[in-house]
């Protein structure tokens, strides 16, 4: 009998990551999906609600950065399948609950085990497929959170409907339960583990005097391109933040449009953001096989560049040109405009950190870069809606405008820096 080949795992080991992670994302977002229910049971305020969903994206950031270091140093695999086990029985145990402080409580311990999920895949990613198929593999993956984001309200509003919301915490808890054990027999951390040749190795063998990519800690952390990337990941990342959780009340408040054109064109801008991944992981793919990766410059900047000042213009036109009688289909095109160009640089900022980092510090990386886009994220939450509060939406808009300028123009000048982080082979290019 053939012994099973490169393409049969990648297959294999890929497919059990995207239906993992899918599982990941929608056990997430359960509390929302079925919050309407929820509330018909059992009483509610805001402040319950923003305490129940806060204690969750606190533990989601801490456990994301941790668990990026942790995937350096632990196998992938286990750490993978062990925090999809652990959201699965907590959506469990939360749907037995129904106190605030419990629901609080869980709903942190959900967060905890949700940060558990991307960086294994990462570096799994980074193990299985060459340089030039990464992006397009990463982009595809990271489609599972779409997949859950659009599908989820649906499919537990129905079971909402026909069972209970209890009922459909339960079972979708039980689910990813089962299926981290499926993960934990399926995905496996490196083509060696199987009797296959690492990709990494194979490519290194094919480089004639080239020195082992990995480093010391103070190395690493010394390398500005890590501080590069991460600074302008926190600024794209908050300038899309901004734009998707106030873009819709700028809509209504601001250019007069109705509650339907605002849901609309968040509909529109998610939309954009799904092609702009997956765009930008194909071409910068293949710009990665044309150019080869190099230690100065990376042959993926030139289309995140060219979406970060996609970013600015769909921007500004977006403030510029949009009044009360502005057309629906126009607003729905800068929109999706928007989303494409944000999302696209997202998904390559992330990317890029893992690939760029040296290989016993590729989680870290990632870490640390997703890291800096979180805090980003909280800047434009109380700051930004702080500025729009003493000088307008428009204000405050063209200000995240003007920081998405300045950051592509800094980014642009410094395309060519050293990329590589860490210690460098002396005959490498």
């Amino acid at each position: 009998m053939a012994k099973p080949s490169y393409g049969y795992y990648r297959t294999t080991i890929f497919l059990a990551m995207f239906v993992g992670y899918t599982l990941y994302y929608f056990n997430r977002k359960t509390f929302s999906f079925v919050m309407p229910f929820l509330m018909q049971e059992i009483t509610l305020d805001k402040d319950d609600l923003g305490l129940i969903t806060s204690s969750q994206t606190l533990a989601y950031a801490i456990s994301k950065f941790i668990s990026g270091v942790l995937s350096d140093r632990v196998s992938p695999r286990w750490l993978f399948s062990a925090g999809l086990l652990a959201v699965g029985g907590v959506n469990v145990a939360f749907s037995w609950s129904s106190t605030v402080a419990v629901f609080s409580g869980l709903w942190f311990l959900n967060g905890l085990g949700q940060g558990m999920g991307w960086p294994p895949c990462g570096r799994v990613l980074r193990k299985w497929f060459e340089p030039s198929q990464f992006g397009t593999w990463w982009a595809i993956l990271s489609c599972s959170m779409n997949l859950a984001g659009s599908l989820g309200p649906i499919i537990a509003t129905v079971m909402a409907l026909s069972y209970s919301w209890r009922t459909t915490l339960c079972i979708s808890g039980t689910i990813s339960v089962a299926f981290s054990f499926v993960c934990l027999l399926v995905i496996k951390n490196e083509p060696k583990d199987v009797g296959l040749p690492n990709i990494e190795a194979a490519a290194k063998k094919g480089k004639a005097g080239s020195a082992s990519d990995e480093c010391s800690l103070m190395e690493f952390l010394s390398s500005p391109y890590l501080w590069l990337l991460s600074s302008a990941y926190l600024v794209v990342f908050g300038v899309k933040t901004a734009c998707t959780d106030w873009g819709q009340l700028f809509l209504i408040q601001d250019k007069g449009q109705s509650t339907l054109m605002g849901s609309s064109y968040m509909s529109a801008l998610e939309l954009g953001g799904l092609l702009g991944s997956l765009v930008a992981g194909y071409y910068s793919d293949k710009a990665v096989a044309k150019q080869g990766m190099r230690n100065h410059g990376n042959p993926r900047h030139f289309i995140m560049i060219c979406m970060m000042a996609g970013m600015c213009v769909s921007m500004c036109l977006f403030r510029v040109t949009v009044t009360p009688d502005s057309p629906k289909m126009w607003i729905l095109i800068l929109g999706a405009a928007f989303g494409f160009c944000s999302y696209g640089p997202l998904a390559l900022f992330g990317l890029i950190a893992n690939e760029s980092a040296p290989s016993n510090y590729c989680g870290t990386s990632h870490a640390i870069a997703s890291l800096m886009a979180n805090f980003g994220g909280c800047l434009s939450g109380l700051p930004f809606s702080t500025v729009a509060k003493h000088y307008g939406w428009g204000t405050a808009f063209w200000a995240a405008e003007i920081t998405c300028l300045l950051t592509t123009a800094g980014f642009f000048l410094m395309r060519n820096v050293r990329t590589k982080m860490g210690q460098v082979s002396k005959k490498a290019d």
